[in-house]
């Protein structure tokens, strides 16, 4: 047995009883079909409050319809609401996170380029200090060159040097001793022998003095005249640190170096 289904905008006719006569309200009418219509109540006929009630459209949408359409928009309106709301947070949150951000890189560019500025001013002094040495090592091999010309074209400065030494001495000093190298020996006997006669000194020959220098002995003190002393001396006002035999091992170099 097969069923058909009626569409919705098909009509739905009862037929009439066998034998019965048709009738033209016989018909039932879908509510489909239906345009307007009202509930009747007895009280229509005497025209009571029924009869002015006021037809509701069949396409009218039932009240709880109506409250599910105000409870969708009310949603949409949350979600709407929800949605602007979400993006004023992240707006917000994303501006801090900039800021942060940027105060950070700020940061580190300012410590990346402060170690930069103190690593190249340290390689600044370094370089520095390391020009003022040579300078100081330039300029002491230059007068260490002058110091010996100086003695070998005038030996006689030897004589000026033992007068400074002894009147360096107290006067009260006594039994006072002059010690030269041989080779200076006669310039200082002939150059500063009133000084030494008036101090009552003697002159000695002492191998271990180096031409050029001399060394005085007394009761209170001695007095060091050498020729190394005082180049150390002169050397570190220079600024730098030199002996005067480490010329003499440079000279010596020189020499073996022209004699190749």
């Amino acid at each position: 047995m097969s069923t058909s289904r009626r569409k919705p905008h098909e009509l739905l006719n009862v037929p009439p009883p066998a034998g019965a006569k048709p009738s033209a309200y016989a018909r039932f009418i879908p509510r489909e079909e239906l345009i307007s219509f009202a509930a009747w109540s007895p009280d229509a006929l005497s025209g009571g409050t029924a009869a002015n009630a006021p037809l509701r459209r069949a396409t009218d949408q039932p009240p709880k319809t109506q409250d599910a359409a105000g409870a969708a928009d009310a949603l949409a309106a949350q979600l709407r609401a929800a949605r602007q709301s979400g993006y004023q947070d992240g707006y917000r949150d994303g501006l801090v996170a900039l800021e942060a951000f940027k105060q950070a890189y700020a940061s580190q560019i300012t410590a990346q380029l402060g170690a930069l500025t103190a690593a190249y001013a340290n390689e600044l002094d370094a370089l520095q200090l390391q020009i003022a040495q040579a300078v100081a090592a330039t300029a002491a091999q230059v007068a260490r060159q002058v110091v010996r010309s100086e003695l070998q074209v005038r030996p006689e400065l030897i004589a000026k040097v033992a007068q400074e030494a002894i009147d360096t001495l107290l006067t009260s000093a006594r039994h006072i001793t002059l010690h030269v190298h041989a080779d200076d020996h006669a310039l200082v006997s002939l150059g500063a022998g009133e000084a030494l006669a008036a101090r009552g000194a003697r002159l000695l020959v002492d191998a271990q003095i180096t031409r050029g220098g001399c060394a005085v002995e007394s009761d209170i003190g001695a007095i060091d005249a050498t020729l190394q002393t005082r180049w150390a001396r002169a050397a570190a006002a220079l600024g730098c640190e030199s002996s005067w035999d480490e010329g003499d091992a440079h000279a010596q170099a020189d020499l073996e170096r022209a004699g190749e």
